[in-house]
């Protein structure tokens, strides 16, 4: 076999991944083309842009592997079901019709999608993995380590809820697991659903809330929620959840035990939430710690990999790395489902088809996420004689300072050049960004051009070879999946008012000389930039370090609130002309917003884009 395109669909975030000869060659997720934020569906269109990428002819396909096994999936429900009849009927029937119309008959599915493409069903037929080895798999082999241990940890899979795996050169063996209902991913969802936010969606801002509270909960939660042991392992007192037999997270037992109802969607956040979010994160940061010093007991190894959803709460990775329990670790950039089309392919080569693992690549495997489509320049350029768009085209020598130009000048730019990143975070090629010196830029991007939260904070794309310039942390950080504090010199101490403050005015205090990334509890959810792994961006950040002294700008994806990552030049045109960024950067054409035609548009994408 020589072509392997993974698949990972029906529950949220799909994504298909090309793998060819062991090597990846490209990946992306759904919601890219449909423009559907977390895009449940069978991903046909990210499938045929992967197989148009890898250059796959009609016939060259060997084989399909799914991320999952559905028909033990479908076990867990019925037996969940069974085992708390009648009171989940309501349900029950909800998830039945969906399951026999679609989620069970995925091979039907994935050859139609291939046919209709022009591909054709794969030469070699149509594989299935489970869904904690695709995410072990996606954590491993993709890694700088030639043994190591996998730790996944999810809502759930099949039953599997947490895993621990160990990879050695071309073979993985996950050796223990926790079982369904019991889940760390579950547990952070149900907070996540009872302080307002949406889950598989929201749980980024339950994390980005917690330095606003205090951890007043947290006994609460291991005294009543959560038996916890020493090894990590826990199970949940299921009276508190009603995720087995009803169609929320949590019961009415679980609002009496933290003092009312769930907070309703778009409503002021009050202290509660606050110190919700806070308790929450400790108890997740414990049992992280806990789990991760098991698995170094008894595997033995002094690496990790990360996958699973909740290896993106990247407050838990920091505090695992600064533990000092492993040497290294090396986390999934796409660590939650859309990773497990990468994983289901590469399980089924080595651990499948016994294919031998080359050496481990330096940094990893996975050619910095940078895995989607990329737009040649004539295309760009036609687009914009067509639509009769305003801009001016820079040498290639001259992007670097055009660019950091902008920056500096407290303009905020939209930057669009290169390959599509791979997974939740933007990281230099769709990605809006701004001056961190700014002390009202974290407002400006949050209220005016990403139409969210003001308590959410942006993270930094730092230079590699200055990262411990800014802040505390001495390795790499290329997937903004570790956080880190900023550098004490460079921080404003505390004025002890804080809380008292309106929650706007607290956001918009100065703590730092780098302020627009400085969150409330002097922290930074860090991308570290790499002159080999992405140049492009490596220059014009560097070019704004010779304009000002600062190899670090403000990083956030180009999307508007329940937007899904743009993906073409004209995606990220349309959100540039909707909101109030400055400047708009498609490889070398340079937009102002300022000389553009009146634009109208032609749908209102606050109905659109479902808030997420």
């Amino acid at each position: 076999m020589r072509h392997i395109l993974g698949i990972s669909a029906f529950y949220h975030d799909s994504a298909a991944c090309l793998l060819s000869d062991g090597e990846i060659v490209a990946a992306a997720q759904e919601e890219r083309f449909t423009r559907k934020k977390h895009d449940a569906s069978f991903p046909s269109l990210a499938a045929r842009y992967c197989l148009a990428e890898g250059g796959v002819e009609p016939g060259q396909l060997d084989a399909v592997v799914f991320y999952d096994k559905p028909l033990l999936k479908f076990h867990r429900i019925l037996e969940t079901y069974l085992s708390v009849a009648p009171r989940g009927l309501q349900s029950y029937l909800k998830a039945l019709p969906l399951w026999l119309r679609e989620k069970l008959w995925v091979t039907p599915e994935i050859e139609t999608a291939l046919e209709t493409s022009g591909i054709g069903k794969p030469t070699g037929g149509i594989y299935f993995t489970e869904h904690h080895e695709s995410h072990a798999a996606s954590a491993f082999f993709p890694s700088p380590f030639e043994r190591a241990a996998t730790l996944t940890l999810d809502g759930v899979g099949e039953w599997a809820t947490a895993t621990i795996g160990v990879g050695e050169g071309g073979r993985l063996k996950l050796v223990e697991e926790i079982e369904f209902p019991h889940s760390l991913g579950l547990l952070y969802s149900a907070f996540t659903y009872f302080t307002g936010f949406r889950v598989n969606s929201g749980e980024y801002k339950l994390m980005g809330l917690a330095p606003y509270g205090e951890p007043i909960y947290k006994d609460k939660i291991l005294e009543e929620i959560l038996d916890l042991k020493e090894d990590g392992s826990f199970r949940l007192n299921m009276a508190y959840f009603d995720y087995l037999s009803g169609l929320v997270m949590t019961s009415s037992r679980f609002s009496k035990l933290f003092d009312g109802p769930p907070r309703a969607a778009e409503s002021p956040i009050t202290k509660r939430e606050m110190d919700l979010a806070r308790s929450i994160q400790a108890v997740t940061e414990e049992i992280v710690l806990r789990i991760g010093r098991y698995t170094r007991e008894s595997t033995g190894m002094n690496n990790l990999c990360l996958a699973g959803g909740v290896a993106l709460n990247c407050v838990a990775n920091g505090h695992l790395l600064r533990s000092g329990i492993f040497d290294r670790i090396w986390i999934q950039p796409a660590a939650g489902d859309a990773g497990g089309a990468v994983g289901a392919a590469l399980a089924l080569w080595h651990n499948g088809l016994e294919k031998p693992r080359s050496s481990p690549q330096q940094p990893d495997s996975m050619k910095g996420a940078y895995l989607g489509p990329r737009f040649p320049l004539e295309l760009i350029r036609s687009y914009l004689d067509e639509k009769g768009y305003v801009y001016r085209e820079v040498s290639e020598e001259q992007w670097p300072g055009e660019v950091a130009a902008q920056i500096a000048e407290e303009k905020v730019v939209g930057l669009f050049h290169g390959r599509m990143e791979f997974g939740p975070r933007a990281l230099g090629n769709r990605s809006i960004i701004g001056d961190p010196r700014s002390p009202k830029m974290q407002s400006i991007m949050n209220l005016k051009i990403k139409y969210r939260e003001s308590f959410r904070p942006f993270a930094p794309s730092c230079l590699e070879e200055r990262i411990s310039d800014f802040f505390e942390i001495d390795c790499p950080s290329p997937y903004m999946l570790l956080v880190a504090q900023v550098q004490e010199g460079r921080c404003t101490p505390l004025v002890g008012d804080e809380e008292s403050l309106d929650l706007h005015e607290w956001v918009n205090r100065p703590r730092s000389d780098v302020p627009a990334i400085t969150h409330v509890d002097h922290s930074a959810r860090i991308q570290s930039v790499s002159r080999e792994t992405n140049p492009r961006y490596h220059s014009l950040i560097s070019a704004f370090e010779n304009l000002t002294g600062y190899g670090i700008v403000i990083n956030t994806s180009f999307n508007v609130r329940g937007e899904p990552i743009v993906c073409t030049p004209e995606d990220a045109y349309r959100c540039f002309m909707r909101t109030e960024m400055d400047t708009l950067v498609l490889e070398n054409f340079i937009l102002e917003k300022k000389a553009q035609p009146n634009w109208q548009d032609k749908e209102n994408w606050r109905v659109t884009f479902a808030l997420d």
